[in-house]
């Protein structure tokens, strides 16, 4: 696609091209409906799981949600029904969380990634944007899990989160991070894939779950259900792929996945200040 296509493009050639749907309130935006007919989806709630990924993201990159998305109560067919204002980049952040079966999603993504040449390496393909968002959550559920602990009883929160380690991995986070090359001072989450992240992520929930349900009380019993659950999270995926967490391989620094994506949220920015101005 060449760049002299863009103001041209259709995600589905049957309706409106995405730039022509775009509004002006102070600042440039499109409605979460109409992008949402646009990707393929049909339900608002389906599609607001979307959204709420790409908040996510957002928020993970500590940029202010609140100047792109912005929840709006707005009238349809003579209904009153919630949508937001949605910024281009939040637009761009939905494309890449979407369903890319679908045929509207993937032909977006193509869309957004050849938009600006401000988009790096990392962000050539949406897995990383979504990369970013599972990261995220895996910040917040270690915070969650530690909170569960404290309430708990956990006198050692390290010895605690290696039984975790040990039991996906068969070794614990020191030994991970060498057997891994994990540069000296960072986790070796910053630098896992999107199916690495999500094991992880797995495993730190149902910890937590597995702690308030049976109501476990003490360093033992917490350790012990940290190591029991990572090794059935290990089990799950040797049955299912036949292939180890330690073997799958790493990715780029996540550091640099988030400065390129918010080097696409200024590019974005610029473009529609400039297309608002020749209006």
């Amino acid at each position: 696609m060449r760049m002299t296509e863009l103001d041209l493009f259709h995600f589905d050639n049957g309706r409106p091209n995405f730039e022509s749907l775009a509004r002006q309130n102070g600042f440039t935006y499109w409605f979460a409906r109409d992008l949402m007919g646009m990707l393929g989806y049909t339900d608002y709630n389906s599609f607001k799981r979307v959204i709420n990924k790409a908040m996510t993201v957002c928020m993970t990159l500590d940029i202010a949600c609140e100047n792109n998305f912005q929840q709006v109560t707005r009238d349809l067919d003579g209904e009153s029904v919630p949508d937001y204002h949605l910024s281009k980049f939040a637009c761009y952040l939905i494309a890449m969380n979407g369903d890319v079966k679908k045929q509207e999603v993937a032909k977006a993504q193509a869309y957004f990634i050849t938009l600006t040449e401000a988009f790096k390496k990392y962000v050539a393909e949406s897995g990383q944007v979504e990369r970013v968002a599972i990261r995220g959550e895996v910040s917040e559920r270690e915070k969650s899990l530690n909170a569960a602990a404290k309430e708990a009883g956990i006198e050692n929160y390290a010895f605690f989160t290696n039984k975790g380690y040990l039991g996906l991995y068969n070794m614990n986070f020191r030994k991970l991070s060498e057997m891994k090359g994990v540069p000296s001072g960072r986790s070796p989450l910053d630098f896992m894939g999107k199916e690495e992240l999500a094991a992880n992520l797995f495993r730190i929930t149902q910890t937590e779950a597995k702690i308030r349900n049976e109501n476990l009380i003490g360093q033992r019993l917490l350790e012990n259900a940290a190591y029991t659950v990572g090794r059935a999270v290990r089990q799950t995926m040797e049955n299912l792929s036949g292939t180890k967490p330690e073997d799958l391989p790493l990715d780029g620094d996540i550091k640099e996945v988030k400065s390129s994506i918010k080097s696409t949220q200024k590019a974005f920015a610029r473009i529609d200040d400039t297309s608002k101005n020749k209006v």
